[in-house]
């Protein structure tokens, strides 16, 4: 059959999809896609697939396509893509060919803002490098049997978004899923998507579209496709916080937890991609049940993860049979928490206290919030800094707080502060082997040890050294002149 290209690719092969689930690393498996399906997506994204990894090695290619492919007799039909992070024309090609059995189409993700993209060199990460991306797409276009597509992030102006969006659809790619949020908006950073951006790309392209951003329940997919005009909406955190979010439904959140445990039986995915499913799922039940979520993190089995999510619901239904009428959700949620619902991220100027009227005198700072309040100034710290913080309150990340090092004479890292050369140990360690001297500042005893190893030969020969330091010293001499003369 003729490769069918953007609205009859859309029409015809993707069914007009308009709810589509993100790919997501460890949390878009089988399992996850399959009980999406059930509840309302029409199209799936596999986890991003590492194009040069997935070249090279069959373990990769059959732990992360092949094998759910085997595991499923109609995986080709199920409307799927596979997407793929590459930074190479060749090798991207070269593994999509690879793939492009088991998918509707190869997409390439233009839109991963994270900094592991930042050092593999992928993702968000090549959104200025259009050349590569041409020739990229052109050659994936030429030698493909499915279509090529992307997404992409935007930049901060939309002119240049929009001429970024018509250099992909010049290059080949033949449907653009535009997340309205620039690299830099992540994380605590992440702020709303700008669907004005989305709007722009829609309008200057002639290639179906998919928005992705600030979706939470199937009221904004709703409001999306009418403001933007676009051809579908693509979840994730909104999908991984409520699978059923595309029929317009808040199910009971353990119907949803032993749906997808009983797939996961069918269709085995790593312990890990489970659990962290279950910690969105639960996300608001676990911050009143503290015991649980601590069991939940340390079961070794899915045997033990089914055992909480089982007591995760016996918790919940007493509460619901002591619950009184009319008896509000607490901490501001719309939903009681046994119920499938959005989570919405802190923003950086927000200040988010879990836990903070469980007795404990000053709370427990959550996971996303990520600011810190020092000397009256707020600074944004990482995760590991947050961790720091946490085990050292008085710990200051202030970068003029830190010492001044000095500087090593040879190459201006920081040198020894005992260091007899007043080097950096890499250096010290070439100059004392150079001229056979000791550092003690730096544990190097090239001196001592050479003058041993001479006591010891003359130890071996019956000779009597019972003062050999001034012929040591004569031999260390005779020594660094030879090295000296060597490396001249």
């Amino acid at each position: 059959m003729p490769k069918l290209r953007g609205e009859a690719f859309w029409r015809e092969t993707l069914r007009s999809a308009h709810y589509v689930v993100a790919p997501m690393v460890d949390q878009s498996e089988l399992a996850w896609r399959l009980l999406s399906r059930r509840h309302g997506a029409q199209l799936c994204y596999t986890p991003m697939l590492h194009a040069q990894v997935f070249l090279r090695d069959a373990n990769y290619r059959r732990e992360n396509l092949y094998g759910e492919a085997k595991l499923l007799p109609d995986y080709s039909t199920s409307l799927w893509f596979s997407q793929f992070c590459a930074n190479d024309p060749e090798v991207f090609v070269q593994a999509a060919l690879l793939a492009q059995d088991y998918c509707d189409a190869i997409d390439l993700n233009l839109g991963c803002p994270q900094m592991i993209a930042k050092r593999g060199h992928y993702g968000a990460f090549l959104q200025e490098e259009w050349d590569l991306l041409q020739r990229m797409i052109l050659l994936a276009n030429e030698k493909l049997s499915v279509p090529i597509t992307c997404k992409i992030r935007v930049f901060p102006d939309i002119d240049k978004t929009v001429k970024y969006a018509q250099m992909l659809e010049k290059a080949g790619c033949q449907l653009l899923t535009v997340h309205g949020r620039t690299k830099e908006q992540k994380g605590p950073l992440a702020g709303v998507a700008s669907w004005e951006h989305i709007q722009a790309v829609r309008k200057a392209v002639n290639i179906p579209v998919f928005a992705n951003g600030n979706i939470q329940c199937l009221s904004d997919v709703e409001e999306c496709i009418r403001k933007t005009g676009v051809h579908g909406v693509m979840s994730a955190e909104g999908n991984l916080h409520n699978p059923a979010l595309f029929e317009g439904r808040n199910p009971l959140v353990w119907e949803m937890a032993e749906e997808y445990l009983e797939i996961v039986r069918k269709y085995p995915c790593p312990l890990s991609y489970v659990r962290a499913h279950l910690f969105k799922l639960w996300h608001h039940t676990l911050q009143v049940y503290q015991q649980l979520r601590e069991e939940l993190a340390k079961v070794k089995t899915l045997e033990g993860i089914i055992d909480v999510n089982r007591e995760l619901k016996l918790r919940c239904q007493e509460e619901i049979a002591n619950q009184k009428e009319g008896e509000k959700p607490k901490e501001g949620l719309p939903f009681f928490h046994w119920i499938c619902q959005p989570y919405v991220r802190t923003g950086p100027k927000e200040r988010c206290r879990e836990n903070g009227d469980s007795g404990t005198e000053k709370g427990v700072r959550g996971k996303r919030a990520l600011e810190e309040e020092e000397d009256g100034n707020s600074e944004l710290l990482s995760k590991n800094k947050q961790k720091k913080k946490l085990r050292n309150p008085n710990k200051s990340f202030d970068p003029s707080l830190k010492p001044k090092y000095a500087k090593c004479d040879q190459c201006g890292n920081p040198k020894g502060n005992k260091c007899v050369f007043n080097m950096c140990r890499g250096c010290c360690k070439k100059r004392a082997f150079k001229e056979v001297a000791d550092c003690p500042g730096h544990g190097l005893l090239f001196k001592t040890k050479y003058e041993k190893s001479l006591s010891w030969q003359h130890s071996q020969r019956g000779i009597q050294t019972p003062e050999i330091s001034q012929r040591g010293d004569a031999e260390v001499g005779e020594m660094a002149v030879l090295k000296e003369a060597g490396d001249t």
